[in-house]
C-alpha cells in the first residue's frame, strides 16, 4: 500500500467488522478519529494522539482509546488539560502501571477523577483492573470499554463499586448522574434489601471496617471523627424526614472535595441547631479522600428507628473504646435498662436523674417509657420512625424540664447530649459533672466555658435543691433516679472522702470514726444518689453482687436499710458486661422512707416487709460477650413489632412481628408484687 494513502477504521479492526467493533461510537466521532489516522515512512498505521500531540502505533486499543478521548473532549466536554495518557500507577514500592486514560480532578489538579482502561477484552478483566487503580488513587470514577461495550462506575469506598448510568460531563457532578435523590423511604428500602439479602450488618460492624480500611491510617481522632459523622446523618435524617429539605444529603455522590464541602456544610448546619455537643469553631478533620470512604460506608445506613438502638450500640462502642473501659464504668445493655425502667415506671409529673449517665441509656429509655404512655393517653398511634416524629407539647415538656443527667467523662457527656437534644428538640439538661466531688461544683459553674453549654441546663437542676437558693449542692428531691455508677477503682482524695458517712469507719459507739484511707467508688455513689432522691423517691442502681454478700459489706446493707425500703434485687447474668468484664452484678432497687404526705410519695416506714428477689436465667451474651439472638425454628432472627432483632432474656413480655408474644418475665412479675403490696408507682 502506497505511503502516501490513508488508512481506515475498517482497514485497522481486521478482527470483525469496524462498525460492529466500534459500535459504541457514531459515524460522526468515527469519521473525526479516522482524520487521525495515517501511514509512517515505515508504511506502518499510526493514529496521531490527542493528548501526547504526536504519532504512535494504530493498535486497535490505541483507536479505542482515542476515541473516548475524543468524546471526552467534545461530548464531556473536559478540558485537554485535564486529560492524561499512560498515567503511572504505584502499587507498593516497586510495582507500577500505567492506566490507558485519566481525567483529573477539577479541584485537586494532582488527583485522578476517571480512569478509563480500554486493553482488557472481558468486563471481568477491566474491573479487577480499575478497582485496584482506583483503590490506589482514590479516583471516583472508573469506565471499562472494548469498543463494543462499556460499564461505568463511581467508587463509593474500597469495597463497593456501583455501576452508574453515564459519565458525568465536566459541567456536571456525580450526583447528577448517579441516581435519583434519596429520601427516608430510600434508607429503609435499602434496609430491608439487604435484611433479606441476608447482608444486613450493624452500624459497629461498619464503623470496625472503617477503623481497618481507612481511620486507623488517617492520623485523626477515631472517636471524634466518627462521632461527627454519625451527629451530621442524624441530623440530615431528622431534618429530611420533617420536611425541611426535600432529600438526604450525606451521600457520597461527588468528588472528594466538591463531597467535603458539602458534608462540612451540614455539619456545620448540624452544630449550630444542636448545641453545645461541638465547639462552635469544630471542624471535619478528615481528609477528603477519606471522607468520601467513611461517607460512602455510612450513607445507606438509617440511623433512626423506635428506640435509637442503632445509634446507641455504636456510641457505646466508640465510648468504651475511648474511655470508659479505664475507668471501671461499662455501659449498661439496653434490655438491662427497660427491665429497671419497667420497674421504677417513672411517670410524666415525676422528675428523674442518672447521675452516672454514660451515653444516657437510662435516661432515653425512661423518656421513651414516659412518652409512649403519653402518647397512648392522647390516642396517637406508635411507629417504626417514633424516635424522628415531632413530638407533642406534653412529651417535649417532659424531656425539657423533668429529665437530666451527669456524668464526668467529657465525651460521655456529649454523646448524651447528643441524643437528648434529638429527644428534646434541641434542649437537653445533660451536664458535665463529677458527680461525687460535689463541694467543687461552686467552682466548675463559674467557668465562662462551661456555662456556656450547660448554663440552661444548671438553672433548671438548680431549681430541684433541697435548699433552691443556696450553694448546698449535695441534697436535692429528684423524684426517680436510674444508674450503673462505676464499680472498679477506690477514692483514696480525703477532701472528696470526708462528707460521706461511707467513707468513715463505724465507731464502737455504733457513731462515725475515722476516715477510711480508700473507699470503692460504688459506696459513695450509693450514698450521693439517695442525696438525690426527695422522701419517698426511687432508685435504681446496678452493683457488685459482693454488696450483697461480703461480709465486710454488712454495714453498706444497713446503711441502705436505715434509709430505704428495699423494693427488690434482680441478680444478672455473669457475662451482662462481657467482653469489658465478668463482674458479677445485681441490680438494686429501693424507695426512701417517707412518712409525710407532703414530702413525697408515701413509704411509710417499717421493720417487717417483703422484699422481691428474682435472677436472671437466660444469659443475653455468651462467654465472649457477643449478644444472643432469639431465633426460630429455622434459626433465622425474631423480630419485634418493629422489626428489631431480640437478645434473648427473661427480663420482660416483648410484642413480635406477627402479633404474638414472648413470655412475661421479672418486670411483670414485679409489677403483680408492687401492686400487692400497694406501692405508690404502680397505681
Amino acid at each position: 500500500m502506497p505511503v502516501s494513502s490513508t488508512p481506515t477504521l475498517q482497514d485497522l479492526m481486521p478482527v470483525v467488522e469496524a462498525a460492529a467493533t466500534l459500535g459504541l461510537f457514531g459515524t460522526f466521532e468515527r469519521k473525526a478519529v479516522e482524520k487521525l489516522l495515517s501511514y509512517n515512512k515505515s508504511n506502518r498505521p499510526v493514529i496521531r494522539c490527542q493528548v501526547r500531540q504526536k504519532d504512535v502505533p494504530a493498535k486497535p486499543e490505541e483507536i479505542v482509546r482515542q476515541l473516548w478521548i475524543y468524546r471526552l473532549l467534545t461530548h464531556h466536554k473536559y478540558p485537554l488539560s485535564r486529560i492524561t495518557v499512560e498515567y503511572p500507577i504505584t502499587f507498593g514500592r516497586d510495582t507500577s502501571k500505567r492506566a490507558d486514560v485519566v481525567v483529573m480532578d477539577a479541584d485537586r489538579v494532582t488527583i485522578p477523577y476517571l480512569i478509563i482502561e480500554v486493553k482488557a477484552d472481558k468486563l471481568k478483566d477491566g474491573k479487577d483492573q480499575l478497582k485496584s487503580y482506583c483503590h490506589a488513587t482514590g479516583a471516583p470514577l472508573a469506565l471499562w470499554s472494548n469498543g463494543r461495550d462499556h460499564t461505568f462506575w463511581h467508587r463509593k469506598n474500597p469495597n463497593y463499586f456501583v455501576e452508574i448510568p453515564s459519565l458525568p460531563t465536566a459541567s456536571q457532578t456525580i450526583a447528577d448522574v448517579a441516581e435519583q435523590p434519596w429520601t427516608i423511604e430510600t434508607l429503609i428500602e435499602k434496609e430491608q434489601a439487604r435484611e433479606k439479602s441476608g447482608e444486613a450488618r450493624s452500624l459497629k460492624d461498619r464503623i470496625l471496617e472503617m477503623e481497618d480500611e481507612v481511620l486507623a491510617n488517617a492520623g485523626v481522632d477515631v472517636f471524634e471523627e466518627v462521632f461527627k459523622l454519625i451527629f451530621t446523618k442524624l441530623y440530615d435524617e431528622l431534618s429530611c424526614y420533617r420536611g425541611k429539605h426535600t432529600h438526604i444529603r450525606f451521600r457520597n455522590t461527588n468528588t472528594a472535595a466538591q463531597l467535603k464541602a458539602r458534608i462540612a456544610e451540614l455539619f456545620d448546619e448540624a452544630r449550630a441547631e444542636w448545641d453545645g455537643v461541638f465547639p462552635p469553631d469544630d471542624k471535619i478533620k478528615l481528609t477528603a479522600d477519606h471522607l468520601a470512604v467513611c461517607v460512602g460506608s455510612l450513607e445507606e445506613y438509617k440511623l433512626f428507628n423506635s428506640n435509637l438502638d442503632v445509634v446507641d450500640e455504636a456510641f457505646e462502642y466508640l465510648v468504651n473504646k475511648s474511655s470508659k473501659g479505664e475507668k471501671g464504668q461499662y455501659f449498661t445493655p439496653r434490655h438491662v435498662i427497660d427491665l429497671c425502667v419497667r420497674m421504677l415506671n417513672p411517670r410524666e409529673h415525676e422528675s428523674l436523674i442518672d447521675t452516672a449517665c454514660g451515653s444516657a441509656g437510662f435516661t432515653m429509655h425512661a423518656i421513651f417509657h414516659v412518652w409512649d404512655a403519653i402518647r397512648r393517653d392522647e390516642g396517637r398511634a406508635e411507629g417504626h420512625l417514633f424516635s424522628m416524629e415531632k413530638k407533642s407539647p406534653r412529651q417535649q415538656a417532659y424531656v425539657n424540664d423533668k429529665v437530666f443527667a451527669i456524668d464526668f467523662d467529657e465525651r460521655s457527656v456529649r454523646v448524651a447530649r447528643c441524643l437528648n437534644l434529638i429527644a428534646g428538640d434541641g434542649q437537653t439538661n445533660v451536664l458535665h459533672l463529677n458527680t461525687l466531688d460535689y463541694t467543687r461544683w461552686s467552682e466548675t459553674v463559674k467557668e465562662e466555658s462551661w456555662t456556656d453549654t450547660y448554663h440552661t441546663g444548671w438553672k433548671k437542676i438548680r431549681k430541684l435543691l433541697a435548699d433552691p437558693k443556696g450553694k448546698d449542692y449535695r441534697t436535692f428531691g429528684f423524684d426517680v433516679l436510674l444508674a450503673n455508677p462505676p464499680f472498679a477503682g477506690d477514692i483514696k482524695q480525703t477532701d472528696m472522702l470526708s462528707p460521706y458517712d461511707l467513707a468513715h469507719k463505724v465507731a464502737k459507739d455504733g457513731g462515725q470514726g475515722k476516715l477510711e484511707s480508700a473507699v470503692g467508688r460504688d459506696l459513695l455513689f450509693i450514698e450521693r444518689n439517695l442525696d438525690f432522691l426527695r422522701p419517698g423517691g426511687r432508685m435504681a442502681v446496678v452493683l457488685p453482687q459482693g454488696r450483697f454478700n461480703n461480709a465486710s459489706d454488712e454495714r453498706v446493707r444497713r446503711y441502705i436499710a436505715e434509709k430505704c425500703r428495699i423494693l427488690a434485687v434482680v441478680g444478672l447474668h455473669g457475662n451482662t458486661f462481657k467482653p469489658h468484664t465478668g463482674t458479677k452484678t445485681s441490680v438494686l432497687f429501693v424507695q426512701k422512707w417517707n412518712d409525710d404526705p407532703a414530702a413525697g410519695p408515701l413509704c411509710p416506714r417499717t421493720d417487717d416487709y417483703p422484699i422481691f428477689f428474682a435472677t436472671q436465667r437466660l444469659p443475653s451474651k455468651d462467654n465472649r460477650g457477643d449478644k444472643i439472638l432469639v431465633t426460630d425454628a429455622c434459626g433465622l432472627p425474631v423480630r419485634d413489632i418493629h422489626g428489631h432483632t431480640l437478645v434473648q432474656h427473661d427480663f420482660f413480655s416483648v410484642e413480635l412481628k406477627d402479633g404474638t408474644r414472648t413470655p412475661e418475665g421479672i418486670a411483670e412479675a414485679f409489677e403483680e408484687f408492687a401492686k400487692k403490696e400497694k406501692l405508690p408507682f404502680f397505681p
